[in-house]
């Protein structure tokens, strides 16, 4: 029972991670008849603001989720110890406090959100829209499925997001920048600069002669923790996903024509046509109408006699199903120039014109078999991925390592002798056969040798672990890593040459040298950019050379190294532009706009930073600590 709690637990995703993944996707309504295994998270709490409870497991999975995000974004993992350098791990707990006593706010203002308003977010969002661009409930089940939620999980959550939707909304209405406020800030973002500048690289600084075995002796021991063996462990893990097991569904062309001939109506494109149509109020008065029609007036002419507009007569490419019942089988009776007799609707009594007809193409089998098999096969597997973990789950209740459930079930079992929390091998490569997206790394690294290990969700199935060994981080002698230091040396040699350089060409340009003449003293060649704002980048100029010129002054000079490379930059700032600004233009609406959202961002801020201390907000540090690997 105790393994189907924290089973049940660790499907939780936060809202937060769902908004980066999949934009918007804070739905979800209870209709469909899917059970919620979700039945609490323990007593544990990390945070509590009034009576409202962050679990530890719920904050658990929110952290969790936040470093696999991020680690997916950087393409490698992201470990603890970084997490905690960052303050992530200070900031997820503050937005799940902040949003928690939101929830506390809602609970206590009485604020409620009603099934039809949910039911109607989920239908009209465009992540559930399948093929035919109308709701899917397949779709929609899979999508949850991918990220840990039932439907009862999601219709909570959204609840909760709705709520404190009308909260922050209300505070943040009615805002509106100063004009002296936007006026500084178009100004800034405006602003353009110009630069001459030289690049110095290893040419520049001269011959490097090979370190002496003392001096790469001492150069190692001052730097002995830079090359440092990191600690390695031993991992084996599996996978079961849906879409690894439906690469080896084998779908019939039976089944799938079976399930396109349910949805044949759905897939096939509806006849349209160009309609023009007049509502009159009785019957008497269309049949006139009718009449002057059918003698050669237009329909734009009647309809400026009636007070409406072109396109309020002309109704466009139009499909039956978008008109009223009784003008559409009027209308789509009509051949293509024909005006109908009086139609009467609900409205009033209308007359129409069909124009011209575009007509429907019935859906092709062989169009859409590929999407069709695909789906079956998807459907099939799920299935497949609920049976096999039920089996592996009553494989490791047993005590049966995964590498051996693995064996048994028929899967494949995936051995890496040695990474270190980066994904790395000890070769210094990334290790190759992890899949994409999966962070089995720092999970490992946050459990240990003969730990049971729960399931990580995945692509919407699981990966088992297991830690089988671990190698401590130990001090490496200068012979494993000699040529390593040998040309960190050499970097750092070159770097101080370089600057010494550059600083002497700064004291000569300040002294009114000019750059021209300095940089063929040292064989170089004077190199310019213009027009360039601070978020530019301008092609051969880096970021940081960008942010130190607009830092100076016209005609200043300074100097920078190039983030990540061997060389420095000396420039001269030889113009400043601050060009007048358009109120109406695009850019500086968008401006005004991010104006807006950092006012009510703070605005917010303040009120839920009031709400916590006049609600009462208590941090469990040992669970937060627990969770986040501080204790370690």
């Amino acid at each position: 029972m105790l393994r189907g709690m924290r089973k049940a637990s660790s499907n939780w995703v936060g809202k937060t991670i769902m908004a980066v993944v999949m934009g918007v996707l804070i739905i979800s309504f209870g209709v469909w008849g899917i059970a919620d295994i979700f039945r609490g998270f323990g007593q544990s709490t990390v945070a509590k603001v009034g009576h409202t409870e962050i679990s530890l497991n719920e904050f658990r999975q929110i952290y969790t989720d936040r470093l696999q995000q991020i680690g997916r974004q950087f393409g490698r993992p992201l470990t603890p110890e970084q997490a905690r350098a960052f303050g992530l791990d200070r900031q997820v707990l503050q937005q799940a406090i902040a949003e928690a006593a939101l929830d506390e706010n809602a609970r206590r203002l009485g604020l409620g959100q009603s099934d039809d308003q949910i039911r109607e977010l989920i239908m009209n969002d465009p992540n559930f829209k399948g093929v035919d661009g109308k709701f899917d409930a397949n779709r929609f089940q899979s999508l949850i499925r991918n990220f840990g939620y039932t439907e009862q999980r999601y219709v909570a959550e959204q609840r909760k997001v709705a709520l404190r939707r009308q909260i922050t909304g209300t505070i943040g209405a009615g805002l509106e920048p100063p004009k002296a406020m936007l006026d500084v800030a178009t100004r800034f973002q405006n602003e353009q600069r110009a630069i001459e500048f030289v690049r110095l690289d290893t040419a520049q600084a001269g011959t490097i002669e090979a370190p002496s075995p003392e001096a790469l002796a001492a150069y190692f021991e001052d730097h002995k923790v830079q090359f440092r063996a990191p600690e390695f462990r031993k991992i084996v893990f599996a996978v079961i996903s849906p879409e690894e097991i439906a690469k080896w569904s084998d779908v019939s062309d039976d089944d799938a024509k079976k399930l396109f001939d349910q949805r044949k109506d759905q897939l096939s494109t509806p006849e349209k046509r160009q309609i023009h149509q007049i509502v009159f109020p009785n019957v008497a008065d269309a049949q006139a109408a009718r009449e002057r029609l059918a003698g050669g007036l237009s329909f734009e002419d009647l309809g400026k006699e009636r007070g409406l507009s072109a396109t309020d007569v002309d109704l466009g490419l139009v499909t039956k199903s978008a008109l009223e019942s009784s003008v559409g089988d009027a209308a789509f009776a009509l051949p293509a120039g024909e005006i109908s007799q009086p139609i009467q609707g609900r409205l009033g009594v209308s007359i129409v014109k069909v124009d011209k007809i575009e007509p429907g193409a019935e859906a092709d089998y062989a169009k859409f078999a590929g999407d069709v098999k695909r789906q079956i096969a998807t459907e099939r597997a799920r299935v497949k991925v609920g049976e096999l973990r039920d089996k592996m789950e009553d494989e490791r209740g047993a005590g049966t390592s995964v590498a051996d459930a693995a064996l048994k079930l028929g899967l494949t079992a995936v051995t890496i002798d040695a990474v270190d929390r980066s994904g790395r091998a000890p070769n210094g490569q990334t290790v190759a056969n992890i899949p994409q997206g999966l962070d089995v790394v720092s999970q490992a690294f946050n459990s240990d040798v003969g730990v049971d290990n729960d399931p990580i969700s995945f692509k919407g199935g699981y990966v088992w672990y297991d830690v089988i060994a671990i190698t401590p981080s130990r001090d490496r002698n200068l012979d494993e890593v000699r040529d390593q230091v040998e040309a960190r040396w050499r970097q750092d040699q070159i770097a101080t040459k370089l600057k010494a350089k550059a600083t002497e060409m700064v004291q000569k340009l300040e002294q009114g040298g000019k750059l021209a003449d300095e940089a063929a003293a040292i064989n170089a060649k004077v190199e310019t950019a213009s027009g360039f704002k601070r978020d530019d980048q301008p092609a051969g100029v880096p970021a940081n050379i960008v942010a130190a010129a607009f830092r100076t002054a016209k005609d200043g000079v300074g100097q920078a190294p190039v983030t990540g490379g061997s060389e420095v930059i000396v420039y001269r700032v030889t113009d400043i532009v601050d060009p007048a600004a358009d109120a109406a233009s695009d850019a500086v609406k968008k401006l005004k706009d991010g104006i807006d959202r950092s006012l009510t961002d703070e605005q917010v801020a303040s009120y839920v930073n009031k709400l916590q201390t006049d609600i009462g907000t208590s941090i469990n540090q040992a669970a937060f600590a627990q969770v986040t690997g501080a204790n370690q």
